[in-house]
């Protein structure tokens, strides 16, 4: 059955029409990736069977996440945001690599992957052991000032916050308005007495060392991001539904240069077009059984 192309009605993340993915769609991603160097792209689906929901998957909840200009234009904003992220983050750093992430570090250990381009910011591939990963909305664990540069971790501003907040998260985790996101943010209403943590060099406003929506990849990021896959010979997409153009022109690029494309996802997505083989399916099961027949 051909591929749903976007257009009016269709969203990406919708439920796929089409049944699950059967022992012919997995013979047919191992005939299409089998004695290739692959690039792996991948985005928040992989990582919802470690605890973390997506964003646009069937099952995601509507979201409406802060912009740049919201972020850096206003305080209240601002706070909002970090104190949701205060909560957020504690989750997200108690979460663990599942198989999908182990998956691709060993196909990497035995040289069938080259390299891991992915769109989230948790760096569970890192935590599995991933060596080449190019995150492409940076990760939450750098925090940086938006006026001088300094930098810390994200634990040594989680010190910071507690202190200035003290038993703000016992109190909030009571209110039971905790739903997480992929990017450490959380759903919280309750923030206005939130106190933000500056620079402490400058006084300036700090930032996680993410791409906020309103923001661009750096141009160097992206630059080895295209350079990853145009030294690859194919392309495993897994876990997202390309619904913004950061990770879909890798799709168009690989595309464009006649690399088979092997997608792997929960729901339509807007490169299903352009895919060789597109499973709909959950990425661990398929990444596992990938990594059994093509290492």
């Amino acid at each position: 059955m051909p591929a749903p192309r976007a257009g009016i009605g269709w969203m990406p993340g919708e439920p796929d029409a089409r049944p699950p993915a059967g022992q012919d769609e997995l013979d047919a991603a191992v005939a299409a990736l089998a004695g290739r160097r692959i690039v792996a792209l991948t985005g928040a689906g992989l990582s919802t069977d470690s605890g973390l929901p997506d964003y646009r998957g069937p099952d995601a909840k509507p979201r409406n996440p802060m912009t740049y200009d919201q972020f850096v234009g206003d305080p209240a904003m601002r706070r909002h945001y970090w104190a949701r992220n205060h909560l957020g983050w504690h989750h997200m750093n108690a979460s663990e690599p599942n198989d999908g992430h182990y998956a691709l570090a060993r196909l990497e250990a035995a040289g069938v992957v080259a390299g891991v381009i992915t769109q989230n910011v948790d760096r569970l591939h890192e935590r599995a052991g991933s060596r080449r990963v190019i995150d492409l909305h940076g990760n939450y664990n750098v925090i940086r000032c938006l006026s001088c540069g300094w930098t810390c971790s994200r634990a040594e501003l989680d010190a910071m916050l507690l202190a200035l907040n003290p038993g703000f998260l016992e109190r909030v985790s009571e209110l039971g308005d905790v739903e997480v996101a992929p990017d450490a943010d959380v759903v919280l209403e309750a923030t206005s007495d939130f106190v933000v943590a500056a620079c402490p060099r400058c006084g300036g406003v700090l930032k996680p060392d993410i791409v906020f929506f309103g923001e661009s990849v750096p141009p160097a990021t992206t630059r080895a991001a295209y350079d990853l896959v145009d030294d690859s010979q194919a392309l495993l997409v897994a876990g997202t539904s390309l619904a913004v153009m950061s990770g879909l022109r890798f799709v168009r690029h690989a595309s464009g240069a006649g690399l088979p494309i092997v997608l792997v996802n929960r729901g339509l997505t807007r490169g299903d077009d352009l895919a060789s083989v597109r499973l709909n399916a959950g990425t661990t099961e398929v990444l596992t059984y990938l990594e059994r027949h093509l290492s």
